[in-house]
């Protein structure tokens, strides 16, 4: 299915402009997600053999999830367990509706295997987002793998009032999903990142907590993450460790686009590759697993960390697992692999585990370290 995809479906699908070739994805999807029938096929097609992890208080039923940006709307909430996704990331979502930037604003680099967007966190607002939730789980077809919901900043609130536009969505989205990431850290929206100085994202996290305390509040408590940036120095990285453990945060997601460039030889690579936006893809393979790496080494693989970015295969997979992962999410690797990247990912883990001998995943969590 993946050969099928790449060299038959892909060529046709990449003549296409890259926003709108999404878009109609994702309302293809919306409709088999609303069809019993054709959600039970693609079931059939793309379901992921099991290998289930345990973290963060949820029950996974695999470790590769979808990440955060490829459904914004909550468009097709039942469609990605049936294509084999362990997990899903809705978003991100910010209090107040926002188209995002102008187009054209997300670009292909295919040669590498590589895609930036400028997005901008177009969403249609936490208000409107609660009610997409509420449809599918009084529709029956709520998936069976947790979703999580990645939480932004509005463009028009300022960063002084960031803490409340955070706090404002998480507790209206909090009864629908499962886990929540704070997002500081994409490069889209003007002067977010300052939002991962240690200072900004405490005043976040203490708001966020405070409405998990609310009296008369019976949601059960649900998992807050952090995502971080691959362009944060190890410095940084620390700081924002200390404060996980201090406001003991369910987990960290490593790593977000980044604004980092490779020097590319090709004059017309090197012209799209100065687009502005969020480098994702291949280009990033390396340094999230730095970051994971890391990461897992600062919190002796006490917090659990989804690892993201530049994952296409299970070898890539296995690569952020063993360096402290305990979870993969893919989004670029979809776009080039296709639909049955989940599964490809997983029956691939599985056969790593057989032959290293490991009983389950997290066994293998961390290993880079213990024999490096």
């Amino acid at each position: 299915m993946s050969w099928l995809y790449r060299h038959t479906i892909r060529p046709c699908l990449f003549l296409q402009d890259s926003e709108r070739i999404h878009n109609r994805t994702l309302r293809a999807l919306g409709r088999v997600s609303r069809n019993r029938l054709l959600n039970g096929l693609v079931r059939l097609l793309f379901a992921a053999p099991p290998l289930p992890v345990d973290a963060m208080g949820l029950r996974f039923p695999n470790p590769v999830g979808l990440a955060a940006g490829m459904d914004k709307l909550g468009e097709a909430v039942p469609a990605w367990e049936s294509l084999g996704f362990g997990f899903s990331e809705l978003g991100g979502i910010t209090r107040h509706a926002q188209p995002g930037n102008d187009a054209p604003r997300m670009f292909r680099i295919i040669p590498d295997e590589a895609l930036i967007n400028r997005m901008g966190f177009n969403n249609p607002g936490a208000e409107a987002f609660t009610q997409s939730l509420q449809h599918w789980r009084t529709s029956g077809c709520w998936p069976g793998h947790p979703v999580g919901v990645n939480l932004g900043k509005s463009k028009i609130t300022s960063l002084g009032e960031a803490a409340a536009d955070y706090a404002f969505s998480f507790r209206i989205l909090r009864p629908y999903a499962d886990f929540f990431v704070v997002n500081v850290s994409s490069p889209n929206t003007p002067n977010l990142r300052k939002l991962q100085d240690r200072a900004a994202l405490d005043e976040i996290l203490v708001a966020l907590h405070e409405v998990q305390n609310e009296t008369g509040d019976r949601t059960p408590i649900r998992p807050i993450l952090v995502k971080v940036a691959p362009d944060l120095t190890f410095d940084a990285l620390d700081e924002i460790v200390e404060l996980a453990f201090a406001r003991r945060l369910a987990g960290i997601v490593a790593t977000n686009t980044t604004i980092a460039r490779p020097d590319h030889p090709r004059p017309a690579l090197r012209q799209l590759y100065a687009e502005t936006g969020g480098l994702s893809g291949r280009p990033l393979t390396q340094r999230s697993t730095e970051i994971i790496r890391h990461l897992y080494r600062q919190t002796r693989g006490s917090i659990p960390i989804i690892g993201v970015g530049g994952i296409f295969t299970a070898e890539d997979a296995w690569e952020k697992i063993t360096a402290g992962a305990s979870l993969v999410q893919v989004y670029s690797g979809m776009v080039y692999q296709g639909p049955g990247i989940a599964r490809a990912i997983v029956t691939g883990l599985r056969r790593r585990l057989a032959r290293q001998g490991l009983s389950s995943l997290a066994s293998a969590v961390g290993t880079a370290h213990r024999t490096s």
